[in-house]
């Protein structure tokens, strides 16, 4: 069953856009590099080892107080995810105080208290400095660990993961760390649903017993306060904590660089672009020499929007909405280098190609003097603009502790950046952007990229979403002799209800729960239908009102965002006119199907139909073995952009004898929205005037 969902997402997603312009004819003139003077926080050391910084200012009345925790990098195993949970589970309430009573005087106060697994931050107004310092300490020190709250936060975590299991870039920042430093090493491993089912409530205890300790603790303190107020508070409230015995940590180490160029391909069905993310381990710290070089030779390669990869890749070849690049510090020596980007399918094997290009042109040709100053120009006012913020003075101070960095490291730094040169540049990239020795990671749809890709000549190894070697994925397998499209589509009205029951379908009420990503809120949908073609969504959420509605009376439509009404264009308005009924099945003409192939989707068979309507294709994807359709992808021309949906159907249940899929996950470029069905009903509660 079409419920023509598709259409209203891709418009949801662009309704709303921005476009600035600006000058940039004239290059600005650089003023003198500014005189860095840094102001030096006051210090003291509480008996049990906690470190205290304290940077006073009086500018406004606040204070903030952040606390860090310097262990090792943890491995946790086989209960990955166990630090997660504490993190969850910290900072709500104490053995002292009640949770509701304890958030409720955080909201009282109009402060602010968060805690991970190894820190915790705290803000509020400085007249209630004492009782949140206290509060802080409490919840560190005496935390309400509950089994009741564990077993909420386990099952939190697992429902996370599961709405994960789709998602491309969620795959690719698990597999791209899994294969650069090894699934044993700290920063390679992951949490899956079995590492969570592993862990007990006592791993969380033990957890925090034997990493939650003030043995490597720093504590920051920024704000209007006095050094000497501060120093009574903190002793007070934390120097109650005691330290724990020591832990020794032992760091793998990492997966060693490969010995030539490849290509680590994951394949996800369901992807309508390709995550590109070519990357090498470096051992690269903040203590270097070369530090300030290789932030200036990251920043022209991929740092910024006039970066060499997203002048290549958005600018010039329209690829993607942005290229970048990163390379990070570790004193652990577990850093990479990156370069990539999130592009459409069919330019997967291009843009790869144009990553290498660009990445190995800062590695032989000397950068452009404008190009040099540009990224300067960049680090200096950023610098000099962080630093009118009393929290960068105390973030240095506790950098400088922590990287064994030289006292002047910030107060030099301009001078550093400054002194960088076009010889640096390149030096630094050839020893850090090892192109020779690099993995380019791609995760992404095979069966459309994968032909492309192999034409670059680039050796390409195949893993699995959990950065399992595996064999090259089979996109197209043998069909059954005599199987046409017309069977495949009769075998789906037969396993939904059959034509009778289909036909007595003349309209539909469903109610969903909506997941959109990044949403602080949690929408519902209601849609309607009625044949042949009349159509009704409504997303609203609670305090909040509509959201978002599309409404087809037969022959006219319109969206309404906001209280503004846009009428629907005479494209939408032709393809809805040419619905015939609630399941599209029931009315295709032999002329207008094809059956495509046999492949796979989540490593189940499945029948691909191309439908041709209107002079466009799409497709259906229809499980071979129940017959239900699964998935259908389609590509419309959205305000002058070529848009790819796809829509999976899944989670069938029997509603006056059909079959209807209560799980829908509509995803339109990176974004995702996922319909939880809660109610259907069939021929009632939707009258003709729902659609005026």
């Amino acid at each position: 069953m079409k419920t023509k969902i598709s259409a209203f997402i891709v418009l949801f997603l662009m309704a709303v856009g921005v476009n600035a312009q600006i000058d940039r004819s004239k290059q600005p003139e650089p003023g003198p590099a500014p005189k860095i003077t840094l102001e030096k926080p006051g210090e003291f050391k509480l008996d049990n080892g906690i470190e205290v910084l304290v940077v006073e200012n009086h500018k406004l009345p606040r204070v903030s107080y952040s606390l860090t925790i310097d262990n090792k990098p943890i491995r946790e195993g086989e209960k990955a995810g166990v630090s997660s949970i504490l993190a969850a589970m910290l900072g709500n309430g104490t053995t002292n105080i009640p949770k509701d009573e304890f958030n409720e005087e955080i909201d009282f106060l109009g402060a602010n208290l968060g805690f991970g697994a190894q820190g915790a931050f705290a803000s509020s107004l400085s007249k209630y400095s004492d009782r949140i310092i206290e509060l802080m300490a409490d919840a560190a020190i005496n935390p309400l660990l509950t089994k009741e709250e564990f077993d909420k936060e386990k099952e939190k975590l697992i429902e996370n993961l599961k709405s994960q299991e789709k998602s491309v870039d969620a795959v690719a920042g698990r597999v791209g760390p899994a294969l650069s430093y090894g699934k044993n090493h700290p920063r390679g491993e992951f949490v899956t649903e079995e590492t969570v089912n592993n862990i007990e409530f006592g791993d969380v205890l033990a957890f925090y017993e034997k990493y939650f300790n003030p043995n490597n603790a720093y504590l920051v303190v920024v704000g209007d306060v006095e050094i000497g107020n501060v120093e009574r508070q903190i002793k007070q409230h934390f120097g109650k904590w005691e330290e724990s015995a020591g832990v020794d940590i032992t760091i793998p180490e990492p997966n060693p660089n490969v010995q030539y160029t490849q290509v680590n391909f994951i394949d996800m069905p369901n992807a309508v672009q390709s995550n590109i993310s070519l990357t090498n381990n470096v051992d690269f710290k903040m203590n270097d020499e070369d530090y300030h070089s290789v932030l200036i030779a990251n920043k022209i390669l991929g740092g910024g929007f006039g970066s060499y990869l997203n002048m290549n890749l958005r600018e010039e070849h329209g690829y993607t909405y942005g290229a970048r690049s990163n390379i990070s510090t570790s004193r652990w020596n577990a850093s990479r280098f990156t370069a990539g980007a999130a592009v459409r399918n069919a330019v997967t094997d291009s843009a790869v190609v144009e990553t290498l290009k660009e990445i190995n042109r800062i590695k032989t040709e000397p950068v452009d003097s404008k190009d040099l100053a540009n990224a300067k120009a960049k680090y200096v006012g950023d610098f000099v603009l962080a630093l009118e913020q009393p929290q960068t003075i105390a973030n240095y101070a506790l950098n400088i502790k922590l990287n064994d960095l030289p006292e002047d490291f910030y107060a030099t730094y301009l001078e550093k950046i400054n002194a960088v040169t076009k010889d640096d540049v390149m030096r630094v990239a050839n020893k850090h952007f090892k192109t020779e020795n690099a993995r380019i990671v791609v995760v992404g749809k095979g069966s459309e990229v994968l032909e492309n890709l192999e034409k670059t000549g680039i050796p390409i190894m195949y893993y699995d979403t959990y950065a399992n070697a595996t064999d090259k994925p089979v996109y197209s397998k043998p069909l059954p002799e005599g199987l046409t499209a017309e069977t495949v589509i009769k075998n789906y009205v037969k396993a939904v209800g059959g034509e009778e029951n289909l036909r007595k379908v003349n309209s539909t009420l469903m109610t969903a729960d909506v997941t959109i990503p990044g949403a602080p809120f949690k929408p519902k949908a209601i849609i309607k239908q009625m044949s042949p073609n009349k159509f009704s969504m409504e997303i609203m959420a609670e305090g909040i009102g509509t959201l978002m509605k599309q409404n087809f009376d037969g022959e006219s439509g319109y969206m309404e965002q906001q209280g503004r009404k846009i009428p629907m264009d005479d494209d939408t308005v032709s393809s809805r006119k040419s619905t015939k009924g609630l399941f599209e099945e029931l009315f295709m003409e032999p002329s207008t199907i094809d059956l495509d192939s046999k492949t796979t989707i989540d490593g189940a068979d499945v029948y691909k139909i191309k439908l041709t309507q209107n002079g466009k294709d799409s497709f259906r994807y229809y499980d071979v073995e129940s017959g239900y359709l699964v998935r259908t992808e389609e590509t419309n021309d959205v305000q002058g952009q070529s848009v790819t949906t796809v829509t999976d159907y899944s989670n069938y249940k029997e509603v006056d004898g059909v079959m209807m899929p209560y799980t829908m996950k509509v995803t339109t470029g990176p974004q995702a929205f996922v319909f939880e069905t809660t109610e259907v009903k069939i021929n009632e509660g939707v009258t003709a005037e729902d659609f005026n």
